[in-house]
């Protein structure tokens, strides 16, 4: 994934990118850019952690995912939405949405135009 993907309309990652540091996932991001076409997207799915601290079950829970994958994978860490849209943006693509939320887990698109 870090050389090349399979080329596709969409490409779908579930629990991807948090396992990686955010050289790795602009890296493998960028390979998925150019594997789609130009009306074609990413779909995310992952954890997101807010921007102002909270003590809901959610970011209890999405803390507790951000220990675990800085003591697991080095450099993979929980990503805010604006980290998001930074490795969006740093592999080209044009948008980013946040379409829903489910418990913990965010659906995301990565749109190239």
């Amino acid at each position: 994934m870090f050389e090349s993907v399979p080329n596709g309309d969409a490409i779908f990652m579930k629990w991807i990118l948090h396992d990686w540091s955010d050289d790795h996932c602009t890296k493998l991001l960028k390979n998925c850019y150019n594997a789609i076409p130009d009306d074609g997207k990413i779909i995310i799915v992952d954890s997101v952690i807010p921007m102002e601290p909270e003590t809901t079950n959610v970011t209890k829970a999405t803390a507790q995912a951000d220990v675990l994958m800085m003591t697991q994978n080095p450099g993979g860490k929980e990503r805010t939405r604006d980290e998001f849209k930074s490795l969006a943006t740093k592999a080209g693509f044009k948008h980013v949405i946040f379409q829903c939320f489910v418990s913990n887990l965010w659906v995301i698109e990565f749109l190239k135009n």
